[in-house]
């Protein structure tokens, strides 16, 4: 695996503090009815994704997951400007304003989604390694989703494929503790999801999933197994989020007494304690860390905020790659 060192450390508090702060200003766009719809924050859960960063090789490796999916598509390299003006519905977005807040996209920095139907990326995420394989590819596909989406019956499907034809696919299951207010205890008479990778013999186990080098140290793992042709790993990432499932969550299912205890483990203070433990940065360098951050955060915004809106006949101009439509007869 690749050295964690001080850059690394550096990088990662300053990656996950972005991640954080976007999403901060998101909810407050969202207050200002300037993003509509549905808007699910990550808050809580940055070290899944620093983790995995560390291990993938971003020219060739690929990433899909649910409708938590603004900061990812940021850290495989897509402009966080795009991102911020496709929540905004503007035509400077990912998809051109079209997609929102559950459908980001890049083809182009390997992200494919962005799904807003529970449990819909698990086997595409299974086909994009499929066609890595057939194709001669050294791609390999990490394939996101939630601890509620496991009791998809997709998930079998996919395992079972993906095991069968040993794709070069890493499934992970993002366990916040909750599939919208239901807990995992309510939704099948076991807690240890990763155990459902069992009954494929698939290569499976829990993760610290709060803590980034401990994801980094199972992603990689999981992904020279794939590349190596060996076929997939499922793994339990078990980490938490700080805000509702949506912005019109309530929260009534969990105290604010748990949300608190998780808070002590904060992978950004966990990384932050690390850094200045080991004194990879001084006082005046994390201020400046901070300052960047939020500096960007408002770039973000005020791009935004400026962008244009589609014409209407940008709907009409989307649907179809060609506009003489080859394959529909002219005549019925």
């Amino acid at each position: 695996m690749k050295e964690i060192t001080r850059e690394v450390y550096l990088k990662w508090y300053e990656d996950m503090l972005f991640w954080r702060k976007f999403e901060d200003k998101l909810a407050a766009l969202y207050i200002q009815q300037k993003i509509r719809g549905f808007l699910h924050l990550y808050n809580g859960q940055e070290a899944v994704l620093a983790g995995a960063l560390h291990a993938m090789d971003l020219s060739k490796d690929k990433m899909i997951t649910a409708y938590r999916n603004h900061v990812q598509p940021i850290g495989m390299g897509v402009d966080p400007k795009a991102v911020m003006a496709e929540l905004l519905g503007k035509v400077t977005g990912t998809s051109k304003g079209m997609g929102g807040s559950m459908h980001i996209f890049s083809k182009e920095h390997g992200f494919y989604g962005g799904h807003g139907i529970v449990g819909a990326q698990i086997p595409v995420g299974a086909g994009i390694a499929f066609a890595d394989q057939y194709f001669g590819r050294d791609g390999v596909t990490l394939t996101y989703f939630g601890d509620g989406a496991a009791r998809q019956g997709s998930l079998h499907e996919a395992f079972n494929m993906a095991m069968l034809w040993k794709l070069p696919v890493v499934f992970i299951v993002e366990n916040n503790g909750y599939a919208m207010g239901t807990s995992v205890e309510r939704t099948a008479n076991h807690t240890d999801v990763w155990k459902l990778g069992l009954g494929y013999e698939m290569p499976c186990g829990p993760v610290d999933g709060m803590n980034p080098v401990k994801v980094a140290e199972a992603m990689h793992e999981a992904i020279e197994r794939a590349r190596r042709g060996d076929g997939p790993t499922f793994l339990e990432m078990k980490t938490y989020r700080y805000r509702g499932h949506s912005m019109s969550d309530a929260q009534l299912y969990r105290s604010k007494e748990e949300v608190d205890e998780y808070r002590k483990i904060d992978p950004i203070t966990q990384v932050l304690d690390v850094i200045k433990d080991q004194k990879y940065a001084t006082d005046a360098d994390i201020e400046a860390i901070d300052e960047r951050v939020k500096n960007l955060v408002e770039e973000c915004a005020t791009f935004a905020e400026e962008s244009d809106f589609p014409e209407i006949q940008q709907m009409y101009d989307v649907v179809y790659e060609q506009r003489d439509y080859p394959f529909i007869p002219h005549k019925l």
